[in-house]
């Protein structure tokens, strides 16, 4: 083993000599390794050498040794962080964890959103984007590999890569890492292809060079001629790029014109037209193929010249013009190539982050600013979790299970009644991360919380999500407005001693646009009866009270226990519930009937035996107040307490119990008790004390 890793490490030689101590000390790690002569998963030596072409940092070659799967089998395993510090243990894990990812599915190749998703789920959740070039690297000795491996997982292998993990490259601005999992994953998906292909290739590649060459000598010799200082060289195509071109223009190989293809770049914006000009006058061009990107850049901001010229002998070839900064751009800055060649569409804040992500591959420093900015820019505002079925689902940063529920379908978040994450039951005010499972537990029938619009309450943070919320309030307000008038109106009709009125002549008299509206505004009491009457022309009459009616019950309790007044019941000070709230009862043995939250932490820990005491309770039409306490935490302490105290006093609130804790900083945190009569009064209080000056966050504490 000792003799295989001094045969395939002297890559490392270009390191210094305290680096090279490093490398030679994870290699140590490596050599203790009962290696299997059987195994074809990708070692961390062979990651790294791939690695060295790109002119990498110490840290990012040492973290891709460690990442070595099989490391796992020391006992103990080494100490990455006290060996080699935090950068590299932490590059260490987020590979590792890249590695064993099983998120995608063969399913996601017909689901460019999946896939997309899946892309940004696995960079927002890498800490230091170094560690996905790292994976980069392993997926190409994966790949190399495959032979050896079964036909299942050579397809599997394939498409993941297709459809994960050569955008990604792409986007890194990595064209040689593309390139190559492009080809090799096309190599396994369609080898009747890509053999097809290659070997046209390989048939006239000293053709198509010597073509190209003589293209670029003469060219050079004319801009030398006009003193035109330019570099030009052959653009490589690639097989799968060409199978793909071929696809989708329905052409043989025979007929793309691009195979031969030449770049030139010069140092300012004039010599890019001049060029031009030299071109189309010493060569045939083909004036369909000619493409000005530097006058009408393309949506991403890609600048180019693109022509076809024909030489002497008939063969098209492409010339691309720009300038050194327009090639820049294109290779190094905001991701100008990578955003139209995979259809994404324009995105500032995306390729500022990806500049800023191709900056720190390319600076030897260990830049953590510029890692957080690439985070920040990308990722702050995404969380990205899965359905049971393994579906990924792109939420706003602090989503809750209930803005899951309404992605997946409005219906589903109506009836949503409670949620596991990862198979455990948490709030429906659980904040969820990236990475975690979620399961809606729903209700056959039944519909939204008025307290899950309620900002204050933290059910929902989706803007999409709260309007569905209220968009199903207005429409079952609708809804019982026009039975509501349909109803009045009977009534009235038999009051008066007449017929039911045609419907459409009443709307039209009232200008309302159809019957619906007419019984809505019924309903609603915008039309009154004393307006129906002079409809009828009859003289308005008094209300007729019906004989033996029972009189309205006002001895209600505060709470009835599955539609019974007057239970035995006492409220959970562990969630304090408030009229208003969602609420469950618990059958206690000394205490009669225990009235908690639904959400409250102690209900949702319940064993299954204890489940069994559960039972369903209703808010009774009887008036009362309720302690519960908040928290407001303040920038300052100065006047924070008159101040708060203020608001309770005008909104007749009554504190129970206050206390002010201060900080070195100067910040303070107010705890308090309130008397309240509901949530909707404790909502009001709360939103009019956030609007208070030195306010950092105020809220119901739990």
């Amino acid at each position: 083993m000792k003799k295989n890793i001094d045969s395939s490490t002297a890559v490392f030689n270009g390191f210094s000599s305290p680096d090279r101590l490093q490398i030679d000390r994870a290699l140590a790690h490596i050599a203790k390794i009962q290696d299997d002569e059987h195994y074809y998963r990708p070692k961390g030596v062979e990651v790294a050498a791939i690695l060295m072409d790109f002119n990498v940092d110490l840290s990012t070659i040492l973290a891709a040794i460690l990442s070595d799967p099989r490391l796992a089998q020391l006992k103990p395993p080494p100490d990455i962080k006290k060996d080699f510090g935090t950068t590299v243990a932490a590059l260490v894990k987020d590979v590792n964890w890249l590695n064993t990812v099983t998120v995608y599915s063969l399913e996601m190749a017909d689901q460019p959103n999946q896939t997309e998703i899946l892309r940004r789920m696995l960079l927002s959740m890498t800490q230091d984007v170094r560690a996905v070039l790292i994976k980069l690297a392993f997926r190409i000795k994966r790949l190399r590999n495959l032979p050896r491996e079964s036909y299942e997982v050579r397809r599997f292998i394939a498409q993941e890569t297709l459809d994960i993990y050569a955008p990604i490259a792409n986007r890194m601005g990595i064209h040689q890492l593309k390139w190559e999992l492009e080809d090799m994953a096309f190599r396994y998906l369609k080898p009747q292809s890509y053999r097809r292909v290659a070997k046209s290739l390989n048939d006239n590649r000293v053709e198509r060079e010597n073509c190209v060459h003589r293209f670029i000598g003469l060219l050079q010799a004319s801009l030398d001629e006009a003193c035109i200082k330019a570099d030009i060289s052959g653009r490589p195509k690639h097989i799968y790029s060409i199978w793909k071109k071929m696809q989708r223009k329905q052409l043989g190989i025979e007929e793309l014109y691009d195979l031969l293809a030449v770049r030139v770049i010069v140092d300012n914006l004039s010599n890019c037209y001049a060029v031009l000009g030299i071109v189309h006058s010493h060569w045939q061009t083909i004036p369909k193929e000619f493409d000005d990107y530097i006058a009408n850049p393309k949506e991403n901001g890609y600048q180019s010249l693109h022509t076809v010229i024909l030489d002497p002998d008939g063969n098209r070839i492409e010339v691309q013009i720009r300038t050194r900064a327009m090639h820049d751009f294109a290779e190094l800055g905001v991701a100008a190539h990578w955003s139209y060649k995979e259809g994404g569409k324009h995105d500032a804040a995306i390729e500022k982050s990806i500049s800023s992500l191709r900056k720190l591959l390319a600076n030897k420093d260990d830049d953590e600013a510029l890692g957080e900015s690439f985070r920040n820019e990308l990722f702050h505002d995404r969380v990205y979790v899965l359905t049971p079925k393994g579906q990924l689902i792109d939420l706003v940063k602090n989503s809750t299970p209930l803005d899951f529920a309404y992605a997946i379908h409005s219906e589903i978040g109506h009836r949503c009644r409670g949620a596991k994450v990862n198979g455990r039951i948490v709030p429906l005010t659980y904040t969820l991360k990236s990475g975690e499972q979620v399961e809606i537990l729903t209700v056959k029938e039944g519909g939204p919380n008025r307290n899950w619009i309620d900002p204050n309450l933290g059910y929902l943070k989706s803007a999409a999500a709260i309007s569905k919320v209220k968009s199903w309030f207005k429409n079952q307000q609708q809804t019982q407005n026009i039975a509501s008038g349909k109803a009045i109106l009977d009534k009235e009709s038999q009051r008066l001693g007449i017929k039911t009125p045609n419907l459409a002549e009443l709307a039209k008299h009232f200008k309302q646009a159809d019957t619906d509206k007419l019984l809505e505004a019924i309903g609603r009491s915008d039309i009154n009866s004393r307006q129906l009457s002079a409809f009828f022309k009859i003289p308005e009459l008094e209300p007729v009270v019906a004989k033996n009616q029972p009189p309205k019950l006002t001895n209600k309790s505060i709470v009835s226990v599955d539609g019974v007044d007057n239970v035995l019941t006492s409220f959970a000070s562990c969630c304090t519930p408030v009229q208003g709230d969602e609420i469950i009862g618990y059958i206690s043995l000394k205490k009669g009937i225990t009235v908690h939250r639904k959400n409250c932490a102690n209900i949702l820990r319940l064993s299954p035996e204890k489940q069994l005491r559960l039972v369903s309770v209703s808010w009774g039409e009887k008036k009362a107040s309720y302690f519960v306490p908040i928290v407001i935490h303040a920038y300052s302490t100065q006047n924070v307490l008159s101040d708060v105290s203020q608001i309770l006093a005008q909104a007749k609130i009554h504190i129970a119990s206050a206390s002010l804790d201060t900080h070195p900083d100067f910040s303070a945190v107010l705890n308090l008790t309130i008397q309240i009569e509901n949530t909707g009064q404790l909502s009001q209080v709360l939103n009019k004390i956030s609007c208070l000056p030195n306010i950092i966050d105020v809220k119901r504490k739990t």
